[in-house]
């Protein structure tokens, strides 16, 4: 049996949307992936980076609110989002040539 990616708390109809689109359709999926691969799939599929919902996954993945994200540990989630953000945005996984990337990182293109 499948349930919806809604039934992650936290999670909602905008969520279900953002990983349909990148082809994870059912909570036992985002479960089995885990929130980092996840969140970079998210990415990949033309998602824009943001902490606020890279914490509420990881949170609601332990059926923890949102806002429980304090601390210590919300300052060890922004190191690994920065991280799984600098690996995919501007960078091939975006359809961006390295060049395409490096001329974004230095504002001479716009980002996609």
């Amino acid at each position: 049996m499948s349930n919806p990616i809604s039934s992650i708390p936290n999670l909602g109809p905008a969520s279900e949307a953002a990983f349909a689109k990148a082809g994870i359709h059912t909570a036992e999926e985002v479960r089995e992936l885990g929130a980092d691969e996840a969140y970079r799939r998210l990415l990949d599929a033309g998602s824009q980076p943001h902490f606020i919902g890279y914490y509420v996954l990881h949170m609601g993945l332990q059926g923890r609110p949102w806002n429980d994200c304090q601390g210590d540990e919300k300052k060890a989630l922004r190191v690994r989002f920065d991280a799984i953000k600098a690996e995919r945005v501007g960078s091939k996984a975006q359809g961006r040539s390295e060049l395409e990337a490096a001329l974004q990182f230095f504002g001479v293109i716009e980002k996609r």
